[in-house]
Parts: C-alpha cells; sequence; structure tokens
C-alpha cells in the first residue's frame, strides 16, 4: 500500500521523490539509466515481482519520467525508455552512488559502479561549486536559505534549524 502523495508541497525533494514513487521506482530508474529496456531484464535486475514491477513502470510512465515504445508484435511487447526528466534523475543515482562509496557498505568490494567521461575514459564526480566563482565548496560550508519561490512551511522549516547543513550565521543572507 502505497502512503500519501506530496502534494502540493512546495519542495524540490518531495517533487522528485513523488514522481520515482518509491525504493523500487529509484531501482527501476537505475536499470533503465543503465540502459536496460526490456520487462523482463528490469525484472530480472531488480528481483522485483511482476505486479510491482508493472505498477511502478505505469506510475513512473505517469509522471513523465518513462516513455513506453513498442518493439515486437504478435505478441505485443515494449520496452521503456527514460524520458529527458528521466534521465535528469542520472544526477541523482550519481549522487547515491557516490555517498553509498563514501559509506563502505559491508560486503562491498570497492565500487561496484563508476561514472565516467565517455571521451576520455576518466572517472567522474559530482561536487558542489560556488556559482559565481566556480570553486569547490567544503561540505562544511554549505547552507540554505529561502529561495524565491519559498512558501510559509519552507520558511518555518528553514527557521526551527538547530544543526547539519543550514547552520551558521551566513546561511539567511538574502541573495
Amino acid at each position: 500500500m502505497r502512503s500519501k502523495g506530496f502534494e502540493g508541497m512546495v519542495c524540490p525533494i518531495a517533487a522528485v521523490m513523488g514522481a520515482i514513487g518509491d525504493r523500487w521506482g529509484m531501482l527501476i530508474m537505475r536499470d533503465l539509466l543503465l540502459g536496460i529496456r526490456r520487462y523482463d531484464d528490469l525484472r530480472q535486475s531488480s528481483g522485483v515481482t511482476n505486479a510491482t514491477l508493472s505498477d511502478r513502470l505505469k506510475s513512473l510512465e505517469e509522471n513523465g519520467l518513462v516513455e513506453r515504445r513498442q518493439y515486437q508484435t504478435r505478441p505485443d511487447r515494449f520496452e521503456y525508455q527514460p524520458t529527458a526528466r528521466g534521465r535528469d534523475l542520472s544526477l541523482l543515482m550519481q549522487a547515491l552512488v557516490q555517498i553509498g562509496d563514501q559509506w563502505e557498505m559491508p560486503g562491498f568490494q570497492g565500487a561496484p559502479l563508476e561514472f565516467i567521461d565517455r571521451r576520455t575514459g576518466h572517472g567522474v564526480k559530482l561536487m558542489t561549486v560556488d556559482e559565481e566563482t566556480h570553486e569547490a565548496l567544503d561540505a562544511a560550508h554549505l547552507g540554505t536559505r529561502p529561495g524565491p519561490g519559498a512558501d510559509a512551511l519552507m520558511t518555518w522549516r528553514l527557521s526551527r534549524r538547530v544543526s547539519g547543513v543550514g547552520e551558521g550565521a551566513d546561511n539567511n543572507k538574502q541573495a
């Protein structure tokens, strides 16, 4: 049974999570972003049940992350392709991979997946940079402030912070 949706919540994190749906949706998107396209291959890769896979693919399609394309008739067979919006999730996937690698999960004998520059073969990683100077930013210096689209609830959330991302005197400076 699915939990309540995030409709009406002014939060980009909630919007992305709502579009993905749940952990199965993320793992299905992982496989699609890795280039797996066919239903049976998606099922084998994730270990998800037929009912769950079918439901999540429909949901991902309804949320504009996946496009279904017929590749065979008699019987009808379809493949699933990430849309431009779905391909945006590759940033999230890469961030989750980097965090998982950093956590050194038990049973891992090294990184199971590496992101590379296809032109050079060199590894790549996500990093936070200052928008104006383009210099790398240490995570300890990362803060938050209400953006131009912040509603009263987002402003309240930021007013309630105690520690973590967003702490510090400079975080409430307006742009």
